[in-house]
């Protein structure tokens, strides 16, 4: 197959807080080099999801001045609440209680979709090249195994019965060839090509396993008189029990808007378990029940969120490339925040790749940019709650929430974890139990007030794909699903996923496994769940997906 060739000094995948900060300070060290920024939405920010509360500490690094240059970034938090939720009541924390690293002074609610659309902008106009609507389907590698680049902007392949990844069709457009002194992945939770990078290159040899949790949100409208501008409230608790971790939150943000999410950590056992319909039962607590009351949801969405801290990081440099944010694993779980950490690893990238571009290098190991993620900003930040997500996964909730506490306040005191480093053990698809052990769990029918069925919140997450082009969600086997995944774990595929992809369809034939990549929103759930670990998830056409304006 040929294809035009096109030569950059660096190449980022990924226009979020991690490719756009790393693209800014390439820039802003040199205007002479030659960056270019693939974004697979239609534009940048369409598929961004965050909760957000922002700290603005790495992007002060970055742009000092961003509240004078315009950043759409005003909302500042004006209180923290952490509640422990039961069934029709709520228990408050005390922030004092709360160790210092946990309280969200001087931080803002943001709209991220927002934030790197204004990013975008500022990386344009010191000469970064950004292509939106290009996905970057494919690893170019040379000859000694380095990475050498990507391939973007394949359009128009057809489905085939007989090749899962397609044929080119009609109107097929094979694509450009991007090489790259160095690669930037900054794709976020999962990326496809930061998971086939990572295991041929062996990059988690010696880091823990990876971690996540899913992360549903909407977007209200809500009744002026129960909005609290810069409210920052998060919950644990009902309805997700003791045995379940994860967590909620609420955020007021300008305008009378309202970000509401849930949190369900992808360790849980019970493969009934919907995590769907729990943010849904979420809702109808009386308390927010009577903040919704009136109100107007706008918005939906889901993503994967990583969690594994600071163990799981694998090596982010290797040969040819940099794994930068979510592609990396940065979240701080217990803080709920991964943009600020995002941005800090896009700058020491950066950092460390013009440092070795000016010495003459090219498509060798950045050892540089490792060692700057483990002791810098990013290690600091994320070293003290390491234990936060194992301790949860050992004790549950209660247990977690007080020797979690107990740990990070050593570490505020102390400097020093009792614990030392815990270990997550399982992955979340190996944590997956038969359903034998468990019962099926009678979920309340969403009354299209408060709560909503999949389908109908779809619509508002803006979701489109060519429906022409082969499936972007490959089965491995396609006779697992009903050979194992239905009799030992009732196909979990149909309550795990968000959107409604997966189903178990049922004619004259007997039962079949139905995939309507269609409804897909891209959250990754599939391909970290799934008990066979049989689905990955390769990117689609560029441009397709969900959009999420505001969110």
């Amino acid at each position: 197959m040929t294809r035009d060739v096109m030569e950059y000094d660096v190449i980022i995948v990924g226009a979020g807080p991690a490719g756009l900060s790393a693209a800014i300070r390439l820039k802003q060290l040199s205007p002479d080099l030659s960056v270019v920024v693939l974004e697979k939405g239609a534009e940048v920010g369409a598929h961004i999801l965050s909760g957000a509360v922002l700290d603005t500490s790495a992007l002060s690094r970055l742009i000092p001045d961003w509240a004078a240059r315009g950043a759409p970034i005003r909302q500042a938090v004006t209180e923290d609440q952490m509640l422990l939720l039961g069934a029709s009541r709520h228990l408050r924390i005390p922030n004092m209680l709360m160790p210092p690293m946990m309280h969200n002074d001087g931080a803002f609610i943001v709209s991220m979709g927002e934030v790197t659309a204004w990013m975008a902008r500022e990386a344009e106009a010191l000469g970064v090249e950004i292509f939106a609507g290009m996905a970057a389907s494919e690893l170019l590698f040379d000859d000694a195994g380095a990475v050498q680049g990507v391939v973007a902007g394949e359009f128009g392949l057809i489905a085939d019965p007989e090749n899962p990844a397609g044929i080119p069709g009609p109107h097929y457009e094979p694509g450009v060839a991007l090489h790259g002194k160095y690669t930037m992945l900054a794709e976020g939770a999962r990326g496809s090509l930061s998971k086939q990078v990572i295991a041929r290159l062996k990059l988690d040899a010696d880091c823990d396993v990876p971690k996540f949790g899913i992360g549903l949100k909407e977007l209200w409208q809500i009744d002026p008189a129960q909005h609290v501008p810069g409210r920052v409230t998060h919950v644990m608790g009902w309805p997700l029990g003791l045995g379940t971790t994860g967590g909620g939150f609420i955020y007021h943000a300008e305008g009378g808007l309202v970000s509401i999410g849930l949190i369900v950590d992808l360790n849980y056992k019970n493969p009934y378990l919907d995590p769907y319909l729990e943010f849904q039962r979420l809702k109808h607590h009386p308390l927010i029940a009577k903040l919704l009351s009136g109100g107007q949801r706008i918005g939906y969405g889901a993503r994967a969120v990583t969690k594994g801290g600071f163990q799981s990081i694998p090596q982010s440099a290797f040969a040819g490339g940099m794994l930068l944010g979510c592609a990396a694993g940065l979240v701080n779980l217990p803080r709920i925040k991964g943009n600020h950490n995002a941005m800090q690893s896009g700058i020491d990238a950066a950092e460390a790749a013009f440092a070795a571009i000016g010495a003459g290098r090219a498509g060798d190991r950045v050892a540089d940019y490792d060692q700057a993620l483990r002791t810098g900003p990013v290690g600091q930040d994320l070293r003290p709650v390491r234990n936060v997500a194992p301790l949860n996964g050992r004790f549950g909730l209660l247990g977690g929430l007080a020797l979690g506490g107990f740990d990070m306040w050593c570490q505020t005191l102390f400097k020093a974890s009792i614990f030392g480093t815990l270990r997550h053990g399982k992955t979340d698809a190996a944590a997956t139990q038969p359903a034998s052990q468990h019962r099926p769990i009678d979920y309340p029918k969403p009354d299209g007030v408060l709560s909503f069925d999949r389908v109908t919140n779809l619509a508002y997450s803006g979701t489109n794909h060519d429906e022409g082009q082969p499936a972007h969600l490959r089965l491995t086997d396609p006779a697992l699903p009903l050979s194992l995944n239905l009799p030992i774990y009732a196909e979990p595929a149909q309550r795990y996923c968000p959107a409604g992809v997966y189903e178990i369809v049922t004619d004259d034939n007997g039962p079949r496994f139905q995939i309507n990549f269609q409804n897909c929103v891209h959250c990754k759930t599939c391909d970290i769940k799934d008990p066979a670990q049989n689905i990955t998830w390769v990117t689609p056409q560029g441009g397709d997906g969900p959009t999420y304006p505001g969110m």
